[in-house]
């Protein structure tokens, strides 16, 4: 079972066995349709197309984020349409660095469904290693997928609220160093960061190649980053909820589990003005 990454090598062993399921999560936020068509042009063979609006978020309104998290009943059926259920490995994939492969990963994650990898350099480092891909898109048997939820994964706004005060979580923001900052704000209405967050970006999981850093760097760098305190303690965000699981992806890849994700992420908090703010100028 694969539970974190996987490479290319590996997945290419694996490409036509019917209990190994792969998910095309291209998308690219600037224009929602340009995933959709890149895969049109090319992807891994049998691959199913995962659209992070339409498949992998539910409806935002003015009281959430921009990439809510899905019903997870509603998850469940797409993820059954697409050929999965409990005894299939899924493998998701992007366009290289897994920002949004990590997505799909931390959904069945979340619906309980252990056996899911990010295909660690995504489709650059599949094209580079040489691996057959194809432009038609291949209808898998829909299957019954039977989500078995672990709330205790994700933890909302109020509960952020509640535990500020306390000072008892160790909130790390994935986005880049000047959006979290306050400078340079260029997709939600207000600039900043939620106070007594720490910045981390999700690139700084990655090697030069746009692949994962090796396991016991990753491990260094992260239980410095925790100084001792448990993984229980730690909440990713970011913008959206969207490159947080990344963060989450790296922290299980070095093995330290429990940390949470704020789904609703900066773009939830800013929606009400009472909500604290803070900036590097603070």
């Amino acid at each position: 079972m694969y539970s974190t990454l996987i490479d290319v090598s590996h997945l290419g062993a694996l490409l036509d066995r019917p209990e190994i399921v792969i998910l095309d999560c291209r998308f690219e936020l600037g224009a929602p349709d340009a995933g959709a068509a890149a895969f049109a042009q090319g992807h891994i063979p049998g691959a199913q197309y995962a659209h992070l609006e339409r498949d992998l978020s539910g409806p935002a309104d003015t009281t959430t984020g921009r990439h809510p998290l899905p019903d997870p009943e509603r998850l469940a059926l797409t993820f059954g349409r697409w050929g999965i259920n409990a005894n299939v490995q899924v493998i998701a994939y992007d366009a290289g660095p897994g920002a949004y492969a990590a997505r799909a990963w931390w959904l069945l994650r979340w619906l309980g469904h252990e056996a899911v990898a990010v295909l660690n350099g995504g489709f650059a480092a599949w094209q580079a290693a040489g691996f057959a891909i194809e432009t038609v898109a291949r209808r898998r048997d829909a299957r019954l997928y039977v989500p078995q939820l672990r709330a205790e994964r994700a933890i909302d706004t109020q509960e952020i609220l509640q535990h500020l005060p306390r000072k008892d979580l160790d909130i790390v923001d994935a986005r880049g160093a000047d959006r979290f900052a306050g400078r340079n704000e260029t997709i939600d209405p207000v600039a900043g960061h939620v106070p007594g967050a720490r910045n981390r970006p999700f690139t700084a999981n990655l090697g030069a190649d746009g692949r994962f850093l090796p396991t016991a760097t990753l491990r260094e760098q992260w239980d410095a980053l925790l100084a001792g305190r448990p993984v229980s303690t730690l909440v990713s965000m970011c913008g959206s909820g969207v490159t947080a699981c990344h963060n989450l992806l790296a922290l299980e890849h070095a093995g330290l589990q429990g940390a949470r994700l704020y789904a609703g992420s900066w773009s939830e908090w800013v929606r009400d003005p009472s909500r604290p703010v803070a900036t590097t100028d603070d």
